[in-house]
């Protein structure tokens, strides 16, 4: 008997989508093990999927997937929390967005998507042979830019975005709420605040979306104690930030290794938060590194970058201090961490954050 869409629809002029037919959605015969257990559970036993872990099949649920209708256990929770936001070099997420795995990802073609998804959720929760089909397409949209909201076993939940920033404030460890991230329609480009000199008309210049401000770099000029740029990066920050706005509003605070202990602690007093230590290392050896603060999310993510030892870290600040030589810009570590910023805003350069 011939397959049946599961679905009518008209698909958008140019949009690849992959219709499931009956045959790919009938019942499995017997029950699997791991996560392909799902199939068997949600459609022979009846088994509600929200009490099924949708990243790795367990039943052991702690809460609901954000994204699509599924469970999710805490040792999977954790793991979606500490990948969401991560970007590649590329500009798309560096892990599947469903399961939080690396490897050869699917690439939502959407240019307005930065979402990937490995081959194993598609073919376990979509349908079989269902990355094939996928892997061959020339355009091909993503689970949560398609017009239709299920496919397969994947059900989009309604209102997503609400969802993920609820879970995010209720799950993560993070002191900072989390902001909802903005279809495209409500996209703006970004209005940038960067710190230099002793500036006066904050209010008349704003609003603004991002302030950005840093310790000189190795090789620059440094006028004031380095203790100085914290106390006008604070007093910036209590006019630049929007008051009682829920629009998007971003800041960052990069300590170019400048800072002691006590101005450190200064900083993660001020500014309620501790610092995350962003290296460069390449052949093995630590060339670089800054510390920063920030809203924005994902900085203190752990699979973000293997952190250096205080050993190093202090090796690497008396040779900075006494180094004449130019220094790296600081878009160069920190070009990922501004990648989160595309959920919110117009694609923009980090060329922007220049300030020293």
């Amino acid at each position: 008997m011939a397959a049946t869409p599961a679905l009518d629809l008209e698909a958008e002029p140019g949009m690849d989508v992959i219709l499931v037919g009956s045959r790919e959605l009938s019942s499995p015969v017997s029950p699997a093990t791991g996560r392909e257990l799902i199939a068997y559970e949600v459609k022979v036993n009846q088994r509600n999927i929200e009490e099924i872990c949708l990243c790795c099949g367990s039943f052991q649920v702690h809460t609901k997937h954000p994204l699509f209708e599924g469970g999710m256990c805490t040792p999977c929770k954790d793991k979606f929390l500490d990948a969401l936001f991560l970007y590649d070099d590329d500009g798309y997420q560096s892990y599947c967005s469903i399961c939080s795995s690396g490897g050869t990802l699917l690439i939502c073609e959407n240019p307005d998507c930065t979402r990937c998804y490995c081959f194993e959720c598609v073919d376990i929760l979509v349908g079989p042979g269902t990355s094939g089909k996928v892997h061959a397409m020339s355009n091909w949209v993503c689970f949560l830019c398609l017009p239709f909201s299920r496919s397969g076993l994947l059900q989009r939940r309604k209102k997503w975005r609400s969802h993920l920033k609820a879970f995010y404030d209720q799950e993560s460890k993070s002191p900072l709420e989390m902001f909802e991230t903005l279809p495209v329609w409500r996209r703006q480009p970004v209005r940038v605040l960067a710190l230099f000199g002793d500036i006066k008309k904050v209010e008349e210049w704003g609003p603004f979306d991002l302030l950005y401000g840093a310790t000189p770099a190795p090789g620059h000029a440094c006028d004031h104690p380095p203790a100085w740029y914290l106390f006008q990066f604070h007093r910036l920050l209590q006019y630049a930030r929007p008051s009682g706005s829920p629009r998007p509003f971003f800041w960052m605070f990069v300590d170019h290794l400048m800072l002691n202990k006590e101005d450190q602690d200064l900083v993660c007093r001020f500014l309620e938060m501790e610092q995350a230590t962003i290296p460069d290392v390449r052949g093995g050896v630590l060339q670089s590194a800054v510390r920063v603060w920030s809203n924005i999310p994902a900085i203190r993510s752990s699979r973000h970058w293997a952190l250096p030892s205080e050993e190093e870290l202090s090796v690497l600040t008396q040779n900075r201090q006494s180094s004449k030589l130019p220094a790296q810009r600081p878009t160069k570590l920190l070009k990922n961490c501004f990648l989160p910023l595309r959920e919110y805003f117009k694609y923009f350069s980090t060329e922007l954050t220049s300030s020293t």
